[in-house]
């Protein structure tokens, strides 16, 4: 099959499905397959255009919508299973969260290219395809990502009628509904909504997930140059807040792994609740073939009700228990963004570009409740017996620590970006931002209120190699900053302290096979994050600048369709990640008097290897099998690197019927019952997640 790739640089926004792009630059004929199987050909991410993945001088991974169903993905974390460099953190027992590249990932979650930096569990009915720009990219998306970020791309309106309701059964009483239908109204207004609805039990004592969300989305083209698209989602969430199991003499503790650690009346004591409704709006208008705007605004309202009972206290090696915290915390959000990008296409000096000029304007409103008492009982360390919490103690509701803060975040970026094709083989992309970041916290009662404004320069650059229409070298450095309190609200120990940096520099080559079927991608990357706030020897209450962490790594992946019918995706990544300057302790998780040193150690939930392969094979008249491994080496709990978390490999099998009516999908996941570590909290040693035994899930869908 042959394929008309968009010219480099195409300009289109990802925005409703039927919007039309232009170029100005010739045509240029790719043999192959925009999407086939696994294997995808554009980035909506990396660029703020629909770009060749081959055009962009950075680390790219894309989830598509066929990996996401084949696996029988229900998560975030099942989903980014499919990226190399990705570790698992078990974000509070409350939320979506990862590592990349041995770098937390926790506020660089993005939809549609707005940021989604909230901290909740997101629903994936809504979602087309996954993306993950690997290291900085301050230069398009303002403040964090020193190891990348994560970008869920929607689905949106189409011309026609289609639609499927989805069903999925299983173990640990696995039951979920959901839908996705679309219609046209005319030829010029189609309409789309997604939902689901979940009741599902867990593998884990006492645990319920209790979700439902729903997305309803309109396209409007009033003429063939401009474009509106709306969409809107409200999402529910309520589950137990499960921190794990604690830790003993250096590893896991040993014990069955549905063992609960929390209250013995958890849906009453250890429950998180979340409700999350956002509205966005994007318009698009080409005023000719070389310039077009584009502006998506995003209003998002966020609230969190958590309650837990968890095994973070100290371990008595003598009497062979674990203390346990209780802890309560409210947080209520609300705020919008606002981008306008220009991409204007010219010939200056004889060379093609492809320009963006944006601006990014945004505000949030973050309050918060904290309260946390530690100690506040203790439990067997193997058989925590179910015992109930007692509550929060008054003088620790009143304390300074709970006193309520109201912070509000305010931002405005203006970048500028230029791709140019120097000569037919030599690309280059070129880019700077500047942002000025304000911060304000109040309290309650009692402290002053602090503030501080960052205002930082953030630029990226590339060199591009094309010897041929299937083969693309690069190179390319970009930089990112970190603020203090970045999403949350400031301390009094780092008001006063200016933004971490991070630098990455990369060499990587992307390669096509089979006419474009078969994509194979490579990098090695040196990631640095310097500045990093850690004790001053001289006064220990005070932070100062000058920690140090960096990452020299290896990424590889392959993708795509290969002959007879297989479908393959598979990835590799080595790390190798340091703490190479700190003045930083922790305290021992079984001796908290010893203090261990940072300095030197690697970072937490960064295995040096691991890998990923599945693969489907058609087997004709409708029906396919496959299965795949997941691989992961040593990782450390915490910092401290006093607790190691074993590796493990996993197997999973899936068989699927799919016909033009229904699909009947079959998904048994760790088929030979591995016990093994699935994720744990990243800077605590007795916070550890016990990973799922073998389950079986059945889906049906009935297409219409």
């Amino acid at each position: 099959m042959t394929l008309t790739a968009m010219p480099l640089y195409a300009a289109a926004a990802d925005g409703a499905a039927d919007q039309k792009t232009e170029a100005s630059l010739p045509e240029v004929k790719v043999q192959g397959n925009k999407d086939a199987g696994y294997s995808t050909m554009f980035s909506t991410s990396a660029t703020k255009s629909n770009a060749p993945l081959r055009d962009v001088p950075q680390t790219v991974n894309i989830v598509p919508q066929q990996l996401i169903r084949d696996q029988g993905a229900r998560s975030m974390q099942d989903v980014l299973r499919n990226v190399p460099g990705v570790g698992m953190s078990s974000g509070d027992g409350q939320r979506d969260q990862v590592t990349i590249r041995g770098f937390t990932a926790i506020a660089d979650q993005f939809i549609d290219g707005i940021r989604d930096d909230a901290l909740y569990f997101r629903d994936l009915s809504n979602i087309e395809r996954v993306e993950v720009l690997k290291g900085p990219a301050a230069v398009l998306y303002g403040r964090g990502s020193s190891g990348g970020l994560i970008n869920r791309v929607t689905k949106k309106p189409q011309a026609g009628a289609f639609g499927e309701v989805t069903m999925n059964f299983g173990s640990n009483d696995l039951k979920r509904t959901s839908f996705d239908a679309n219609t046209s109204v005319n030829e010029h207004i189609n309409l789309r909504v997604t939902g689901a609805y979940e009741d599902s039990g867990s593998y884990r004592d006492q645990g319920f997930v209790e979700r439902s969300s729903i997305a309803p989305a309109v396209s409007i083209r009033f003429t063939e140059d401009t474009r509106l698209l709306m969409q809107g989602e409200f999402a529910k969430d309520k589950r137990i807040t499960d921190f794990g199991i604690p830790s003993f003499d250096g590893r896991p503790v040993d014990v069955p792994r549905s063992t609960y650690y929390g209250s013995g009346n958890a849906r009453r004591d250890d429950t998180t609740a979340t409700e999350v409704s956002s509205l966005a709006v994007v318009f698009d208008h080409r005023f000719n073939d070389a310039l077009s705007v584009r502006n998506a605004t995003r209003y998002y309202d966020y609230d969190l009700d958590r309650n837990n009972t968890l095994p973070g206290g100290t371990v008595d090696t003598a009497t062979l228990t674990v203390g346990r915290n209780r802890g309560e915390i409210g947080r209520q959000e609300h705020g919008y963004f606002n981008q306008t990008d220009f991409t204007f296409k010219n010939a200056l000096g004889g060379l093609k570009q492809e320009w963006l000029f944006g601006l990014e304007v945004g505000r949030q409103t973050k309050d918060a409740q904290f309260a946390n008492q530690s100690n506040i009982d203790r439990v067997s360390i193997f058989n925590p017996g179910g015992k109930v919490a007692p509550p929060i103690s008054a003088a620790v509701l009143n304390g300074d620590a709970a006193i309520p803060t109201s912070s509000v975040f305010k931002v405005l970026g203006v970048y500028a970006q230029d791709q140019i094709a120097l000569t037919p083989e030599w690309k280059a992309l070129l880019g700077i931002r500047y942002d000025s970041f304000k911060q304000d916290t109040e309290f309650e009662r009692k402290f002053a209120p602090l503030a501080r404004t960052d205002k930082n320069w953030s630029p990226r650059a590339g060199l591009i190699w094309q010897p041929s229409e299937s083969a693309s070298y690069y190179v390319s450095y970009s930089k990112s900053y970190q603020p203090s309190g970045e999403s949350f609200a400031l301390a009094a120990n780092n008001a006063v302290n200016g933004p971490e940096q991070t630098e990455n520099r990369e060499i990587g080559t992307k390669l096509d096979f089979l006419e474009g079927a078969f994509s194979v991608t490579g990098a090695l990357f040196n990631l640095v994050r310097s500045d990093i706030k850690t004790i001053d020897p001289a006064k220990p209450s005070v932070l100062i600048n000058v920690g140090e962490q960096r990452t020299n790594g290896l990424e590889l992946t392959a993708n795509g369709r290969l002959p007879q019918g297989w479908d393959i995706s598979t990835g590799y990544a080595y790390l190798d990640g340091r703490i190479t300057e700190s003045n930083s302790k922790q305290a021992s998780p079984q001796t908290p008097v010893v203090q261990i040193s940072l300095e030197g150690n690697r970072p937490s939930l960064t295995p040096r290897h691991s890998a990923f392969v599945w693969a489907v094979k058609q087997l004709g008249g409708g029906f396919s099998a496959g299965g795949g491994l997941n691989y992961s080496a040593d990782r450390f709990a915490s910092p401290s690197n006093a607790v190691v978390l074993p590796g493990f490999l996993t197997a999973d099998l899936a068989a699927y019927y799919r016909s033009k009516p229904y699909d009947v999908a079959i998904n048994l996941k760790n088929v030979t019952d591995k016990k093994y570590i699935v994720s744990a909290h990243g800077s605590n040693d007795n916070l550890i997640v016990p990973g799922a035994p073998r389950e079986i899930q059945v889906t049906l869908t009935y297409k219409f």
